[in-house]
């Protein structure tokens, strides 16, 4: 009996450096990433902040899709905007790497999925734009984050036609919410799928329907995630298995 390959998915981790609080620099990442991606059939390869170009060549030689992960804010000064007292950059190491990461991902047009800040650096990557403190840009603007730190929940709709209205199968959704930034513009070739009641961006897509490269706002992975979240990974996973060549293996 032949089993198919399972899809290598790359996923990039956060760099924290050295601080009061740890002595020593690490790597982090949500181990709910790890797992949605082995539920959906996917195999996870985490990538880590690398500042050689040809090493990030090497480990996306060996994927067939990738995830681009959570964490902090964008760095506005990067991107030509002035900084903001609630912005709380990434470590330039992860914000190097994930940009190098972003441009060699999209030139071989590998499956995508952003999460986060990962559908941020995606769209900007398609030269869109952000906001950079939505209570202050936008300030009839619903909550989108919970001030305590806890759990937020809010409604988002779905637009129809899109990738993400086949994913979900209807036009209203829950999802978790945790940013203070937000999708001003989408870049160029790339899509609105989903918004909240408000009007803020919640998810963004390329308008190619042969290429997998979608955005979320909200965490899927998350254990706050909906039901539904699984099918995100599951049709991102598919694609990616699309994406390999490799022959099958045949069981003994």
């Amino acid at each position: 009996m032949a089993h198919q390959t399972r899809p290598f998915i790359g996923i990039n981790a956060d760099f924290i450096p050295a601080s009061k609080k740890s002595a020593e620099p690490h790597l982090r990442l949500h181990a709910g990433y790890i797992d949605a991606i082995l539920a959906a059939g996917g195999l996870p390869l985490v990538v880590p902040p690398i500042a050689k170009e040809i090493d990030l060549d090497a480990f996306l030689d060996r994927v067939d899709g990738f995830v681009f992960s959570g964490g902090l804010d964008i760095d506005p000064r990067r991107v030509g905007q002035q900084t903001h007292p609630a912005v709380h950059p990434m470590a330039q190491r992860r914000d190097d790497s994930d940009r190098a990461l972003m441009r060699k991902v999209l030139d071989r047009q590998l499956p995508v999925l952003g999460i986060g800040v990962g559908m941020q650096q995606l769209n900007l990557a398609f030269g869109g734009a952000l906001y950079l403190h939505l209570p202050e840009d936008q300030p009839r603007a619903m909550p989108h984050k919970d001030p305590t730190g806890g759990p937020h929940r809010h409604l988002v709709l779905i637009e129809p036609n899109t990738r993400l209205d086949d994913i979900y199968g209807g036009v209203e959704l829950r999802v978790n919410s945790d940013h203070h930034q937000a999708v001003r513009q989408v870049g160029a070739g790339m899509r609105v799928c989903a918004l909240s009641p408000d009007g803020v961006i919640e998810a963004i897509e390329v308008t190619d329907p042969n290429w997998f490269c979608v955005g979320v706002q909200w965490h899927p992975e998350s254990e706050t995630a909906s039901a539904l979240d699984g099918q995100l990974f599951e049709c991102f996973v598919q694609a990616c298995a699309r994406q390999t060549q490799a022959p099958l293996p045949v069981a003994a």
